[in-house]
């Protein structure tokens, strides 16, 4: 690869998953050259990560490494070998329930893992450094909806403490060393390629499968659901928008409620589920909700997808990757 391609050369870490995939494949679609890196942790399902990432190596500019990022000197080879313009960092141990068993694989992936993309990037001088964040790092804040502006230093779980450290540690990078760094905060993400473990591929799996589904806080919890397509606008418009050190919510901004969320899914599946009403779980929160005012005026972000139809599009693909009629 020649030098005049850094322009165009993008490392996306965290590559085969859900986010991962959909931003690479975005980025591959308008001629970017990605740099893809996971480590197809098995967290979830390996084989749905595997089928992610088989859908983008047909593409030329496509070239993956497998590799953890708490593996600096492997990080380290990849910079001297590709010429490196932006990095987009999605990888982490995700979940916020996970992380009350197994919480050092959070602090060796987002922090440590964070810590020596932050250093490489200092290194080799990266235009923009785009990170995920998490509406997380709200933790207990009650006042809705959640802006940018609002405290962020009572995180309700390991997973969101990690998060406000990764925004810590970049506007420590970005104040020393002026390096760009954007941390985005997103709002439960949904849609086709999902996580396993999230809500909605939980729901459609159990309710096609006969089995009863978990409705945690009675049903009472409410969310900001937000589609795939409309994150991805959100994060390509971060990487080609540089600045100093920002944060902004991507979010859909209209909360729903999660018994109204379960409606449409059975709704869409035409089967009523069987529920199993349970009280909340540690860590969780009864509300998300996104002021994305900020994200309009800065990256010119329009969420457009109902939540009818992201949910008909997961089932969709759903009903088509697992063979299901």
């Amino acid at each position: 690869m020649k030098n005049g391609d850094r322009e165009k050369t993008i490392l996306v870490t965290g590559a085969a998953g859900f986010i991962g995939y959909h931003v690479s494949r975005r980025l591959l679609e308008t001629g970017h050259h990605v740099i893809g890196v996971d480590n197809l942790n098995p967290y979830y399902d390996a084989t749905l990560k595997q089928a992610r990432l088989d859908r983008l190596q047909p593409f030329d500019g496509f070239s993956f490494i497998l590799e953890t990022i708490q593996n600096r000197a492997a990080l380290r080879e990849i910079f001297e070998r590709y010429p490196v313009g932006r990095v987009c960092n999605l990888a982490a141990q995700a979940g916020v329930r996970y992380s009350l068993e197994d919480p050092f694989s959070y602090q060796a992936s987002n922090l440590e893992g964070f810590l020596n993309l932050l250093e490489l990037a200092r290194e080799f001088q990266v235009d923009n450094f785009v990170y995920a964040s998490s509406s997380s790092v709200y933790g207990g804040n009650t006042t809705y909806p959640f802006c940018e502006k609002d405290r962020t230093d009572h995180p309700l779980s390991l997973y969101g403490a990690t998060k406000k450290a990764n925004e810590l540690m970049a506007h420590a990078y970005s104040h020393l060393f002026e390096i760009p760094t954007t941390g985005l905060r997103f709002f439960t993400v949904y849609g086709p390629w999902g996580r396993p473990d999230m809500a909605l591929f939980l729901f459609t799996d159990a309710i096609l499968n006969n089995r009863p589904i978990n409705v945690f806080n009675h049903g009472k919890m409410k969310r900001d659901f937000t589609y795939i397509d409309d994150i991805v606008d959100g994060t390509i418009a971060a990487l080609e928008r540089p600045f100093p050190f920002e944060v902004f919510n991507l979010g859909n901004s209209n909360t729903v409620e999660l018994m109204e969320f379960i409606r449409t899914v059975e709704e869409e599946l035409g089967v009523e589920a069987r529920k199993n009403l349970l009280p909340m779980q540690p860590g969780d929160v009864p509300e998300t909700s996104a002021d994305i005012e900020k994200s309009r005026q800065m990256l010119g972000f329009d969420p457009k997808t109902t939540i009818r139809e992201g949910i008909r599009a997961f089932i969709r693909w759903y009903r088509e990757y697992y063979g299901v009629g």
